[in-house]
């Protein structure tokens, strides 16, 4: 095991670390970002994430799950003086037990498992990196295989982004593309390896209520940006458009809720298809 690094200073190697907080190109340069909390931290040693360094709190007496990592996990282990470790915690008055510094995979959508009942989401352009989490936390609860987030968007790694999707990052594939031309490619070549992926994008005035389409079939299901909804260019890729019947004064829903609630019936539908055919 190699030995504890040190560090009691906001050094270079701190101030790198720090701006991979606030600082999207750095993050993308390093290929690294950081992750903080017990059950995040955990799934991406759990998921196989590389893990490049360990920084925990030098002076305090670490938990049953802080010494386990430590102990196990194959990176560098390094000792924080605490009020500096607050700084990567972003915590204002105490350091973190524990924080990562883990490896960006790349952006390939070939991480999906695009299997026979492949359901995925496409995010086009979303501004709110605290909306990616919450749309990957759905999409790993009601069993989508992926996340796509399409043109100049919030980043997929910015800490909130992590934050809000407690963990399941780690569990459900995100990929970030520059546009639509990389992915009909790859949804083409599946469509002809002969599995019909439908694009179905979610709209106000969509063709039908999102109760009466068929989810069972493969779905890359498209979620528009928060103030504009999709592009032109996706509305016009679009196989299928939905909406969701809402009553009150409301005229819409956050992008993130919007997504939930169409993954939730997306799932009902596939669960109830399973129990028909068991």
């Amino acid at each position: 095991m190699p030995p504890v690094q040190r560090i009691t200073s906001r050094n270079a190697r701190f101030q790198q670390w720090e701006s991979l907080l606030n600082n999207r190109n750095k993050r993308t340069r390093a290929r690294e970002f950081l992750v903080q909390g017990v059950r995040p931290v955990s799934m991406a040693v759990r998921y196989g994430w590389p893990v490049k360094a360990l920084v925990y709190d030098a002076r305090r007496t670490l938990s049953q799950w802080a010494e386990d990592l430590l102990r196990t996990v194959d990176a560098e282990r390094v000792a924080m003086a605490p009020d500096i470790l607050a700084d990567l915690g972003e915590k204002n008055e105490s350091a973190p037990e524990l924080v990562a510094v883990i490896e960006m995979p790349a952006d390939d959508l070939g991480r999906f498992s695009a299997d026979g009942d492949f359901l995925g989401v496409l995010f086009d352009r979303p501004t709110s990196p605290g909306n990616i989490g919450s749309i990957i936390r759905s999409a790993d609860a009601f069993g989508a295989h992926g996340l796509i987030v399409s043109g100049h968007a919030a980043d997929v790694y910015d800490p909130k982004s992590v934050r809000a999707s407690t963990g399941s990052l780690f569990a459900v594939p995100a990929v970030r593309v520059p546009s639509p031309g990389g992915v009909m490619a790859w949804v083409e070549a599946k469509r002809a390896a002969g599995q019909s992926i439908v694009l179905v994008g979610t709209d106000e005035k969509g063709d039908c209520d999102v109760f009466d389409f068929d989810f069972t079939q493969p779905v890359l299901l498209l979620v528009g940006n928060e103030t504009s909804g999709l592009s032109s260019a996706w509305r016009g890729l679009c196989d299928h458009t939905v909406s969701i019947p809402m009553t009150g004064s409301a005229s819409s829903l956050n992008a993130a809720n919007a997504a939930t609630a169409v993954l939730y019936e997306a799932s009902r539908q596939r669960i109830a298809a399973r129990r028909r055919t068991a």
